[in-house]
């Protein structure tokens, strides 16, 4: 490994994936995602190619899509965590547009399905 990517790698095409659910949500184009958030038409086709954005582009992005670019760091000097149904509990309970019968609701099948797959995942 080398000694940049020691602690981490940034996952581009999590938070490719995370912008574009943001834009469907908004009922947007990408062009307006560029205009909005400030940035060119070609970063975020760099973006949707799997490539990182420069630290301004990322700043800008995650500002307009109200994301933390920490949830898009991967560390590779750790085994996995478990710690994955907490972030999707936390995020759930936040939600505003949730009731807490709901955010426990999705909470409950989420895990069942995270754990299948977990379980079911070669090794």
């Amino acid at each position: 490994m080398s000694e940049r990517n020691a602690a981490g790698r940034f996952d581009a095409v999590a938070f490719h994936t995370a912008l574009d659910r943001t834009r469907q949500d908004r009922g947007l184009l990408w062009k307006d995602v560029a205009q909005q958030a400030g940035v060119s038409a070609s970063t975020l086709t760099r973006l949707a190619q799997g490539r990182r954005p420069d630290v301004d582009g990322l700043a800008a992005l995650v500002t307009w899509a109200n994301l933390s670019a920490d949830d898009f760091v991967r560390r590779t000097d750790e085994p996995r965590s478990t710690d994955t149904l907490t972030k999707v509990a936390t995020h759930l309970r936040g939600d505003r547009n949730l009731t807490p019968e709901a955010a426990e609701a999705l909470e409950a099948l989420i895990t069942v399905a995270y754990k299948q797959l977990v379980s079911d995942r070669p090794e």
